[in-house]
């Protein structure tokens, strides 16, 4: 696949389109690609969005850790509460 520059693409379309149509078409390429670059830039992931998911993943392991330490000691008491009222 070989490359083409936009003067080099301006130059084969004003021979066979003429001045105008060569420079509008040109510019309309070029306005496309960049927007083509622009949208894929918004879609990749760069280094900090990466540590800022790293960040929240932690936050998040930490809490249900957190969340299930008190739920084991909620179930011990009441286990210890109904064999010490059994009896």
């Amino acid at each position: 696949m070989s490359s083409i520059t936009s003067i080099e693409m301006y130059n084969i379309l004003k021979e066979k389109l003429g001045e105008n149509e060569a420079k509008a078409l040109t510019e309309y390429v070029e306005t496309k690609v960049e927007k083509s670059l622009e949208k894929e830039r918004d879609i990749l992931a760069t280094k900090e969005d990466i540590y800022k998911i790293d960040v929240k993943l932690a936050d998040t392991k930490s809490e249900i850790i957190k969340w299930m330490f008190i739920f084991w000691i909620g179930q011990i008491a009441v286990t210890l509460g109904i064999i010490y009222f059994r009896n």
